[in-house]
């Protein structure tokens, strides 16, 4: 059975595939940065990008995922694209992969990210650098070669800790009962 035939035979999956609810879509972060950084300040660094996700996406607080790439420094380079912006070495290259956002949502993402790097790590305005590529929901699977979102494994119920969510049953009880078995997650 497809998604879309899932999603029709049950409207909660409906709304959880096809939702424009920004918050139920988590990003994945890669941050570049050339290497010299304590392990406390790369700490710092993931933990305030990711408090600006939470707070300009309204993702979840434990949807996190976030690898950082350290280069030399002759392997890097950060110009201001004609705009006289002055780097440092402290700059760092934030790229996020998201499914769609609205153009509100990522001007505030830009302030409140400059914002949370400059207090929480000393990082100048002008050495933050940000793309964000927006992808669907075919274009993520987050293991057992499925993709989540297009399969209904993943709902607008917000994951806790073994497989349960928020309201404490487990993923499999929500599924109605002649929801296909290897669409359940187990």
């Amino acid at each position: 059975m497809t998604a879309k035939r899932a999603a029709n035979r049950w409207p909660i999956f409906a709304h959880a595939l096809y939702s424009t609810n920004e918050g139920t879509h988590m990003p994945l972060v890669r941050i570049d940065l050339i290497e010299g950084r304590s392990d406390a300040e790369i700490a710092a660094l993931l933990d305030a990008s990711h408090a600006a996700l939470v707070s300009a996406f309204g993702i979840p607080e434990r949807d996190r995922y976030q690898v950082v790439h350290e280069h030399r420094r002759n392997n890097v380079i950060f110009q201001d694209s004609g705009l006289a912006i002055p780097r440092t070495d402290q700059a760092v290259l934030v790229s996020i992969t998201t499914r769609a956002r609205s153009e509100a949502s990522k001007l505030e993402l830009f302030a409140e990210l400059c914002q949370r790097l400059g207090v929480c790590c000393g990082i100048e305005p002008s050495d933050v650098i940000v793309s964000i590529v927006s992808n669907s929901a075919a274009d993520w699977s987050f293991g057992y070669g499925r993709a989540q979102f297009k399969t209904g494994e993943l709902t607008n119920f917000q994951p806790c800790d073994e497989g349960r969510h928020s309201d404490g049953k487990r993923r499999q009880e929500n599924m109605p009962p002649d929801y296909p078995h290897e669409l359940q997650s187990g």
